[in-house]
């Protein structure tokens, strides 16, 4: 089949018409990424202008992806979460959360701690994605829909553990403590500041360069993959890993309750027959999803994944600390070096009195569990966590004798490169 030298000509000429089109569109204005905007709210509309108009509403989303690093801490509970979260929120200029993630529990599934219900997890995992996006938005209000009882013209005094963080204890949202005070307790930022004003807090997460949210109610880290993906957010992940004997121990002993029957094991020798084995092997079946997905290196986590193990920080908090900013590409803050040498020599007895506490020995405390479980406990989670301990580089114990001999570290020196 032969063409004439007019329709070559013809189809250049087209071919350059199209390109000089496309190039003055996407020229004449600089590539903004905005959000959707909420159906319930508004409408987008026929025309161009109403696009640009939620454009301007939501500058945040204008701004280079690079301006804010979006940091969440990936763990379970009583596996030091708290103490990793500290050093991000020591941080001048970090906007931390704490669990925000508890009121969407308590809200979809109320009477339920740990849901088995694959329908149940399905809603709760929709409804934290949404709320996690918001919030590393600054769009703090989203979280209001949650908090029971509603908060009256954006205020509220029920949001969870507000004084575990120090943005929200600070100013602009708060003027009884000072910006550079390192240790505010708890319960001092609760009675001295007045109820929370979501409209301040929203303000103060604007201004920092930072957004970083601890949380142990997301089971797997492929649950986050629409976060990761998401192009309007930076976000990395640290995945932080326990021993899982040291998070039974740490669990009998908090939770005191709900591990009634553990407690009963522990005291008799005799293993009830009525025991939830679920509140172990589940620990153990999330940790090896996760963990696997995470170290088989999927493209979608590509320079956004880093394993952390406790033990490995406990013993060398601030070598670990840097190597954790350096693969968030952060400047270690000043005061986050101090927080580390105030609470990193505590006692054990003064960790004890304070379950929810930081301050403490952090080396002895990362192996405490051996002088108390039992070995019948220690031997049984052997059994049913196998997998886990080995590719976690976790030793295991063959009597009690072992068990109790401290001078003997359980924890296999093992280097985990952050997938960069």
């Amino acid at each position: 089949m032969q063409c004439s030298w007019k329709a070559v000509i013809l189809l250049a000429l087209a071919s350059i018409a199209i390109q000089y089109t496309a190039i003055r569109t996407f020229t004449a204005k600089p590539f903004q990424i905005c959000p959707v905007p909420n159906p319930l709210n508004c409408g987008l509309g026929q025309d161009t202008d109403a696009f640009e108009r939620i454009c301007d509403e939501y500058p945040y989303f204008t701004y280079n992806i690079s301006r804010k690093t979006h940091i969440l801490i990936l763990a379970t509970t009583r596996s030091g979460s708290s103490f990793v979260g500290q050093l991000f929120n020591q941080h001048s200029d970090v906007f931390y959360l704490f669990e925000p993630l508890y009121h969407v529990q308590t809200t979809l599934i109320p009477r339920l701690s740990h849901s088995k219900s694959t329908a149940d997890r399905r809603v709760m995992l929709g409804a934290s994605r949404d709320l996690l996006r918001s919030l590393y938005g600054c769009d703090l209000y989203f979280l209001e829909s949650y908090i029971k009882p509603q908060p009256v013209n954006h205020t509220t005094d029920k949001l969870f553990r507000r004084g575990a963080s120090k943005a929200l204890c600070s100013p602009p949202v708060c003027d009884a403590f000072g910006p550079s005070e390192v240790n505010i307790e708890e319960g001092d930022c609760v009675k001295k500041c007045a109820a929370l004003n979501m409209t301040l807090a929203t303000e103060s997460c604007k201004e920092r360069r930072h957004v970083a949210i601890k949380i142990v109610r997301v089971p797997e880290i492929g649950d986050l993959r629409a976060l990761v993906e998401d192009p309007r957010l930076n976000l990395k992940i640290i995945q932080l890993v326990r021993d899982p004997r040291g998070i039974l121990s740490s669990r009998i002993e908090t939770f005191r309750d709900t591990y009634r029957l553990w407690r009963i094991w522990r005291a008799t020798g005799r293993k009830p027959y009525n025991l939830d084995l679920s509140q172990l092997t589940v620990v153990c079946e999330d940790f090896l999803n996760s963990v696997s997905t995470g170290l088989s290196r999927p493209h979608w986590l590509k320079g956004k994944y880093m394993l952390v193990r406790y033990e490995d920080l406990a013993r060398n908090p601030l070598e670990k600390t840097k190597e954790i900013y350096q693969f968030l590409g952060m400047t270690l803050d000043k005061n986050v070096v101090k927080w580390i040498q105030t609470n990193t020599r505590g006692s054990n007895e003064l960790s004890a009195k304070h379950k929810y506490g930081t301050v403490r020995d952090s080396a002895a405390n990362a192996e405490s569990w051996r002088l108390k479980l039992s070995y019948d406990m220690v031997d049984y989670t052997q059994t049913v966590c196998p997998q886990i301990l080995h590719q976690l580089g976790y030793k295991t114990v063959n009597s009690p004798e072992e068990l109790k001999n401290m001078s003997l570290t359980l924890v296999q020196d093992r280097t985990f490169v952050p997938f960069l």
